[in-house]
């Protein structure tokens, strides 16, 4: 998909500014009149933040990729150092490696082998992690803990590139706890439970955006929901769509879908879902998938 791209896209940047504007009201204004308040504004802007870091190392809203990434230098989710995350999300745009245990970074799947060598307490908490409800509330920890377990090898191996990522993280994030301890109205403690939380809401986008399938074409999922998720994540939802056209912006995302809905469909070979409220129902208290990967080490 061919495209003609602007200077700026003001879409995108309007969205920036609403987010920031967002990420204000929820640490100042309104967590001086009513904590909870402010905890719930500024976890909403923490998830939008994210949604528009994504844009961001997909070459959005600037043509300058270096202007574009200093938009979201402040690190507001705390947690994924941004030169991390671009790498390894670009590595997971590699679609024949699409859930592979060892080379997608985003896979949710094990290898078995290495799943059957696993304490029955780990076991234990992986199947729950694939219910949805403990992919929201284990899967921050859970992700966390395994991210920086392999990022701590590689720089003990000497990857400069891992350690950099960590080290540029350092500033940015260390800009927003200054902020929030020293102009904000909301104490550290729990602009950090805000975080979590907002972690834990993007567990909900990336809860099943994959599965394991013969054909790596149908590995994408289709989410056709028009909801308050669907826009806090910035129609990534048609994530079948945006794999297709990584460079495409967010607002394009559902006319492209519109215009070739059966296209998408046939492509990903039916792998769809109507809402997030329909997978909310079917998989809260149910994992959807098992964890060591079924069709390994033969997709």
């Amino acid at each position: 998909m061919r495209e003609c791209r602007p200077l700026i896209e003001w879409p995108t940047f309007s969205l920036l500014v609403l987010c920031y504007a967002g990420f204000a009201l929820g640490t100042i204004w309104a967590s001086a009149i009513w904590l909870p308040l402010g905890m719930v504004v500024t976890t909403i802007a923490i998830v939008l933040h994210s949604s528009l870091t994504h844009e961001v190392v997909h070459g959005h809203p600037f043509r300058s990729q270096l202007l574009s990434e200093a938009t979201v230098f402040p690190v507001l989710g705390v947690f994924i150092p941004y030169l991390r995350f671009k790498d390894t999300h670009l590595d997971h745009h590699q679609d024949s490696k699409l859930t592979d245990p060892y080379d997608d970074p985003e896979s949710n799947y094990m290898d078995p082998e290495a799943w059957s060598q696993l304490s029955f307490i780990c076991k234990a908490l992986l199947t729950v992690n694939n219910m949805l409800f403990g992919r929201i509330v284990l899967g921050p920890a859970i992700g966390q803990i395994v991210f920086m377990k392999c990022d701590a090898t590689q720089i003990l191996k000497g990857n400069r590139r891992v350690l950099a990522g960590w080290l540029l993280h350092i500033p940015g994030l260390a800009l927003v706890i200054w902020f929030v301890a020293s102009v904000s109205a909301m104490p550290v403690w729990a602009y950090l439970i805000s975080a979590y939380f907002a972690y834990g809401i993007l567990k909900i986008r990336t809860f099943l955006e994959h599965q394991a399938h013969e054909k790596y074409r149908g590995r994408t999922v289709i989410i056709e929901d028009h909801g308050p998720l669907a826009w806090l994540f910035l129609y990534n939802s048609l994530h079948v769509v945006h794999h297709m056209h990584p460079k495409l912006p967010w607002y394009r995302l559902p006319v492209a879908f519109k215009d070739n809905r059966d296209r998408y469909l046939g492509r990903n070979d039916g792998y769809y879902y109507s809402s997030y409220w329909t997978i909310l129902k079917r998989y809260f208290f149910t994992p959807k998938d098992p964890v060591p990967h079924p069709l390994w080490p033969k997709q």
